[in-house]
């Protein structure tokens, strides 16, 4: 009788062959925004191409040195959709405006951060020992725009950027990383104790008061950035990835039904008494009336041309250059999912959600084949933040929710946003690698292992050629 070989298979060549594919849709977006300005393969064109398919390029190699067994989905997907949004930005530009260099720009330093990670992080395992310093460095991040001196003030209603001589950035996308860091090593250490018997009512088993502690905090952290940065779409992100954690940690449907009960009182409360949430949920209820539509501060106009511009597009689209996005505020950033459904119409905009539904489950895969409960949720939390800020924006972009003032990971305008989605990609990969290699039982040095830092023994990690 034969033996079947159960041997893990890299398979970086299918990555790079897909990766070529990804690089094709990026490019040739480009290139069609080019023949319709009239300014197809000209300098601008080559440079800019030869360094994103260069840095693809660049970060395909580093994994298949030090990550070889990573997914093969991941890193083409989101080039795919990094290369498109580069596309839809420059053909939003001005004359003479340099948004879409400048998201190119941030694009090159967001790969070289996540191929750091890649590199020099050898184990996720390793992030458990900074459970509570993640802790500290989320509140850090989350109170910086409101110091004076970095905070780059009001913007729109929200609080929450901070300058950095002439950049703008906002700290709470790194929060969201560092949050979910801390939730999955506290989760992970504590699952026991939160699992301790509670009330039972009817099919559902409740958790004791005490117990609740951490939800608690968790709700009170997303009322905070409600309240002192008005910052609707945080908010929710925030405490949603917590609420999604604990389940996935405890599988107690209990947990949900309790955030959901915080949230929505959370958000009521917050309608009656913070203005610029009151005209936000205002301008989604009452989008068409004449007088929501034509005010200054919080009106709809900007949700209603929105959607004129889908319709507009119909089911093909208007073609890339041929429509009128630039009508509609914000186009290349809050509404950038507008602009692609006027210009590629209702079968792009389909491609782009599934591009965005194959990156969520290659990462809860990830999450699925990891052997410990820390890689786990720190693979569900992180795959959910990105899942969770797509449904945001999109459901606030098409009206099914109010908009929140989120970005697109990885399409809309904005370096900050870009930075932490690309390290979430490092992450997921290296967790990827670790949940699909061979596995090795050799323990951690004692500087890494359980005694201090609580992570899972014997180690079952992949083998580092």
């Amino acid at each position: 009788m034969s033996q079947v070989n159960t041997a893990p298979k890299p398979r970086r060549n299918v990555e790079l062959l897909l990766l070529l594919l990804a690089l094709t849709v990026g490019i040739g977006a480009n290139m069609l925004v080019g023949v319709d300005q009239q300014k197809a393969f000209d300098s601008d064109f080559w440079f800019q191409s030869s360094l994103l398919a260069a840095a693809s390029l660049a970060f395909h190699g580093v994994l298949r040195f030090r990550a070889k067994y990573a997914d093969p989905v991941i890193l083409p997907l989101v080039v795919a959709l990094n290369g498109l949004g580069l596309a839809m930005i420059h053909r939003l530009d001005p004359p003479g405006g340099d948004t879409g260099n400048n998201q190119l720009r941030w694009t090159l330093i967001a790969m070289a951060v996540a191929i750091a990670v890649i590199w020099f992080l050898k184990d996720h395992r390793v992030l458990r020992r900074f459970t509570f310093i993640s802790l500290a460095a989320s509140a850090v991040l989350l109170v910086l725009p409101l110091i004076p001196g970095i905070s780059a003030g009001e913007i729109l209603g929200a609080r929450v950027w901070i300058r950095i001589g002439p950049m703008t950035f906002q700290p709470g996308e790194i929060a969201k990383i560092t949050l979910a860091i801390f939730f999955a090593g506290y989760l992970s250490s504590n699952r026991d104790l939160i699992l301790l018997a509670g009330r039972k009512v009817g099919p559902m088993q409740f958790p004791r008061f005490k117990d609740l502690g951490p939800m608690i905090a968790a709700w009170l952290v997303s009322i905070g950035v409600l309240v002192f940065q008005s910052d609707l779409g945080s908010s929710v992100l925030f405490f949603g990835l917590f609420i999604v954690m604990i389940y996935v940690a405890t599988s107690r449907i209990s947990w949900v039904v309790i955030g959901m009960a915080l949230l929505l009182g959370g958000g009521l409360i917050a309608s009656q008494l913070i203005s610029h949430v009151g005209l936000r949920i205002d301008g989604w209820l009452n989008a068409f009336t004449d007088e929501v539509y034509g005010r200054q501060y919080g009106g709809s106009f900007q949700i209603v041309e929105g959607l004129f511009g889908m319709a507009n597009g119909g089911l093909v689209g208007t073609g890339l250059g041929q429509g009128r996005p630039d009508l509609v505020p914000f186009a290349n950033s809050d509404m950038i999912i507008a602009s692609l459904g006027e210009e590629l119409g209702l079968i792009g905009l389909f491609a782009v959600v599934l591009m965005y539904l194959l990156l969520f489950t290659r990462g809860f895969r990830a999450a699925l084949g990891t052997r410990d409960a820390f890689g786990k949720l720190l693979a569900c939390g992180l795959s959910f933040a990105v899942a969770l800020q797509c449904f945001v924006v999109i459901g606030g972009v098409t009206r099914l929710i109010p908009l929140t003032g989120l970005t697109t990971p990885f399409l809309a305008a904005g370096g900050s946003s870009l930075l932490a989605n690309w390290i979430i990609v490092g992450l997921l990969l290296m967790i990827s690698h670790t949940a699909r290699g061979p596995v090795d039982t050799t323990p951690l040095p004692p500087s890494a292992g359980s005694e201090s830092t609580g992570i899972d023994t014997p180690t079952e990690a992949v083998k580092h050629s």
